[in-house]
């Protein structure tokens, strides 16, 4: 990654009027060049005895994100979150690459992580730790600046040491690029100490975590929670669809919706109040969030490319239109987070503490490793 933090970027069509709006896939995002960024590389496990693990990740990402999205870096800078997955120690992967693959590069694009985190399947098992570890140190793009955040949590229940890779290679490796490596052992935590994921995670600065993998995440619903949705339902309303991707991402979006009530509608409510947060960003392909970006130009907009609504519109009615779109979204953004408010404080007083086990691990780690670069929660 160069020093301004700036990732490459492709253009949604070849005209030349495309000067804003870019592809947000698995290896491109668009970034401030400004913004302290947070990285989580999750690699997971999906061999055959991993299916609660991967059940647990589906129900707690936005648990995850909502709780990093309250975090500061210094007085004032919201940081940016990206998340990068990788599978391994499944059987029907490249035995070539070490029955590794990588689901997607660090992406802010959130409905897409979810899309890949709920495509994931379990399958046999060969758990390389070692390999996937070194592998995602070269391939991803980690963050190069001061107060950067970069973090991998790994996790699985085979000893730590398999494979082709040697872990205190990939340890020293993370290390020279102030990666912190956080271990999560799916089983006893003496089981876990003994197969050495207690050391892989003390040799690369991070902490070592056991869970139990099969336990079910529990969701706790509040008075509070059909009003997050129907707010939600109106927030998708706010979204103006711009150029070959809006189709496709607006039912991608509708579909994130629905995999996140499978786990209930608390777990609903949760990705609503991610939908509102800061991290939550579809510049590719909604004009309210691209108009934001520096090199937006109305002048350039592609007309042919613009939703139903804003066909055969001038240049003033557009902007209208968009800033239309813009106040109500921020109102409605504003009132999940007051409900939320409420909402958390309800739910703070019915949760035990081992209720969420993979959330509240993966939560604590990367608080105690954030207040090393200057982050602060709220």
């Amino acid at each position: 990654m160069i020093a301004t933090s700036y990732f490459y970027t492709t253009p949604i069509s070849n005209t030349k009027n495309q000067s804003k709006l870019h592809i947000s896939n698995n290896d491109r995002t668009i970034l401030e060049p400004d913004t302290n960024i947070i990285k989580v590389a999750l690699l997971l496990d999906t061999s055959n005895s991993m299916d609660g693990l991967i059940d647990q990740a589906k129900s707690q990402l936005w648990e995850l994100v909502n709780e990093l999205s309250y975090a500061k870096c210094g007085t004032k800078n919201k940081p940016t979150l990206q998340i990068a997955l990788y599978e391994y120690g499944n059987d029907g992967l490249n035995a070539k690459e070490g029955y590794i693959r990588q689901v997607n590069a660090f992406s802010n694009d959130l409905d897409e992580i979810s899309k890949n985190l709920f495509s994931l399947t379990t399958n046999g098992g060969n758990e390389y730790c070692g390999k996937v570890i070194q592998v995602s140190l070269e391939q991803l793009n980690w963050g190069t600046k001061k107060n950067d955040l970069n973090l991998i949590f790994i996790a699985g229940n085979e000893s730590f040491d398999q494979g082709p890779v040697r872990y205190q290679d990939a340890s020293l490796n993370a290390c020279e690029k102030d990666v912190t490596i956080n271990t999560i052992f799916c089983g006893d935590y003496n089981t876990g100490a003994r197969t050495y994921w207690k050391d892989g995670a003390e040799s690369a600065k991070g902490n070592y975590i056991a869970i139990n993998h099969d336990r079910r995440t529990v969701h706790i619903p509040s008075p509070y929670d059909q009003a997050i949705l129907e707010k939600n339902k109106a927030l998708n309303g706010t979204y103006i669809g711009y150029g070959r991707l809006a189709e496709d991402k607006m039912a991608l979006q509708i579909e994130q919706d629905s995999n996140a009530n499978e786990y209930g509608q608390a777990n609903a409510v949760k990705r609503a109040v991610s939908k509102s947060s800061h991290f939550y960003k579809n510049s590719s392909w909604d004009l309210v969030d691209a108009e934001k970006e520096e090199n937006f130009s109305y002048e350039e907009l592609d007309k042919d490319e613009l939703p139903k609504e804003l066909k055969g519109k001038s240049t003033s009615e557009i902007k209208t239109y968009i800033a239309t779109k813009r106040k109500e979204r921020e109102e409605i953004q504003k009132e999940i987070a007051e409900l939320n408010s409420q909402r958390i404080s309800y739910v703070a007083a019915q949760t035990k503490k081992d209720d969420n086990q993979l959330r509240n691990a993966m939560v604590e780690a990367i608080k105690t490793q954030a207040k090393k670069k200057n982050y602060t929660w709220k």
